[in-house]
């Protein structure tokens, strides 16, 4: 018989929020893939356990070449233990390769649910929370992570993202440039942490509170869902800054006001002018 591969949710900060099933899982399991090991370590001293198995590191520098050999532990009948840093595996974390391969093998997975950055932050913004979506981390280099927002500008869910200490300023100033600074949002940070701290406001007020504070810890960031708007309430100004936002983002201002126009219901010739109207007053 085949093994089972077990998917086990970590704590986001505070260790006791570990669900009951973990600590019997890290204790019983044959093989534990870690994200980090010495993390490991210290859970498994938080929870006062003893693993039998053997621990192997599995994160994203070695997930690709460590998947087949514990896809082959699994075919073998072993019961294979994925824990990451915080939260649920395959929540961009490592995870998704491993279960991928594993059920391609017939492998039974399973999982021990714990607490999630996603639905805490969520469930603290104060926005809807009936239909929203996962973004995960935005991209780097500024072009990309423009393009990237704009894909989901007129996105109806709330929108939850995670964030790097390094790179909040700079996506808060570009989502307030995308999305409009009295887009409401929450920059969630360090969840369940002795500093936990939630800051509700428009995007161009969270984009002015970063730049002034500084924000440290582990982030993540909630994003009110786009407005219903029909093509006769986008007005001038806002037909402006749809296109100087594709146009940062490296497109040439033909294709953006194509682009724009498309999007708003519009004719180009209205765009056109509108932009044509922004250049002279300026």
């Amino acid at each position: 018989m085949t093994g089972t591969l077990v998917l086990a949710g970590t704590p986001i900060g505070d260790v006791r929020d570990a669900p009951p099933r973990l600590a019997a899982e890290l204790a019983d399991a044959d093989v534990i893939a870690a994200e980090d090991t010495r993390r490991l370590r210290r859970l498994t001293q938080a929870l006062g356990v003893t693993p039998r198995g053997r621990v192997v590191s599995y994160f994203e520098g070695n997930e690709s070449a460590r998947t087949p050999e514990l896809v082959e532990e699994l075919v073998g009948g072993a019961r294979v233990l994925l824990v990451t840093d915080a939260g649920m595996p395959s929540v961009s974390d490592p995870g998704y390769r491993l279960v991928a391969a594993a059920v391609e093998k017939d492998v039974r997975v399973t999982a021990v649910p714990g607490p999630s950055a996603v639905l805490t932050a969520l469930a603290l913004s104060g926005l809807p929370v009936d239909r929203f979506c996962f973004e995960g981390f935005l991209p780097r280099k500024t072009g990309e992570r423009l393009a990237r927002l704009r894909e989901v500008e007129g996105e109806r869910r709330t929108l939850v993202f995670f964030e790097s200490t390094h790179r909040i300023e700079e996506t808060l100033a570009a989502m307030a440039s995308v999305f409009g600074a009295d887009r409401r949002a929450a920059v969630c940070r360090e969840l369940t942490k002795t500093y936990e701290e939630v800051r509700r406001g428009g995007l161009g007020e969270l984009a002015a509170w970063a730049e002034a504070s500084g924000v440290r810890g582990e982030i993540t960031v909630v994003v009110e869902g786009a407005p219903d708007k029909g093509p006769e309430e986008i007005g001038a100004e806002e037909l402006v800054r749809r296109v100087r936002v594709r146009e940062e983002a490296g497109e040439r201002r033909k294709e953006a006001i194509a682009a724009v126009a498309a999007e708003a219901g519009l004719p180009k010739r209205e765009v056109f002018d509108a932009v044509v109207a922004a250049k002279h007053s300026g």
